[in-house]
């Protein structure tokens, strides 16, 4: 008896690295729901991963908004009942200085980037480990793009990098507390990535100085490849030519 299609939450689908991730996964016909703030982009991304092979449902929200994340949640459970993947892409940030940082400006990333993914991993448990069951190759896998920021801080980002570190710490938990069900966790974190969130950098670090996104979606890959038995918590990737404690 085959098992079923295995199938991914991916958010921040519709640009940069959760694109990416996206455009892999229905290349290898992966049940996907995918997900971003404009429904307009993600059907659009949809029919391009159609086309790729994937099955694909959209679901537009706003990760700062919780009501919303429970709704995604049910929408994947419902159409695909398991879930094997869980791609925490969604992200965002903002440069200043901690001296009169604007606290509207902490409370955002802190709902976006990380309590948005606290929620969604405590929601999708039950279906990682539906999955794990269906799939024991695959298993359930839960990768959170971090930042190189959360472990080697820089000027004007305390925030953004903050969040990331808490990602970090979060993978640390998960893993912890359902390895033994057959679900791992993973971050990335990855300098700066070729992508319109790095594009305010761009006049001191020039886009062919960046890592590519494909870097981080064949990282990715590998993380979704290794058997069950495996964990890969932390990854970090560095830009070439530079110092391993800079983005």
């Amino acid at each position: 008896m085959s098992s079923p299609t295995p199938s991914a939450l991916i958010t921040g689908a519709s640009k940069g690295i959760g694109h990416g991730v996206a455009r892999m996964l229905a290349a290898r016909g992966w049940s996907l729901t995918i997900n971003a703030r404009g429904l307009e982009r993600l059907h659009e991304v949809k029919e391009e991963l159609e086309d790729l092979g994937g099955t694909v449902q959209v679901f537009a929200c706003d990760m700062a908004d919780e009501r919303a994340l429970d709704g995604l949640i049910e929408q994947h459970a419902d159409t695909y009942g398991q879930m094997n993947a869980l791609i925490l892409a969604a992200g965002v940030g903002s440069a200043a200085p901690i001296d009169g940082y604007p606290l509207r400006r902490f409370d955002k990333q802190f709902a976006v980037n990380i309590r948005a993914p606290f929620a969604l991993v405590g929601r999708a448990l039950p279906l990682l480990r539906a999955g794990t069951a269906s799939s024991p190759v695959i298993g359930g896998r839960i990768v959170m793009l971090a930042s190189i920021e959360g472990v080697y801080p820089e000027v004007g980002l305390s925030a953004y990098g903050a969040t990331k570190a808490a990602l970090i710490s979060l993978v640390r938990s998960i893993n912890i507390e359902e390895g033994s069900k057959g679900i791992a966790a993973s971050a990335i974190s990855p300098g700066f990535v070729d992508t319109d969130m790095s594009a305010w950098t761009a006049d001191t670090i020039p886009p062919d100085a960046m890592l590519a996104v494909s870097d981080v979606v064949k990282v990715v890959d590998l993380l979704l490849s290794v058997s069950r038995t495996a964990v890969l918590p932390h990854i970090i990737i560095n830009r070439a030519g530079v110092s391993a404690y800079h983005a």
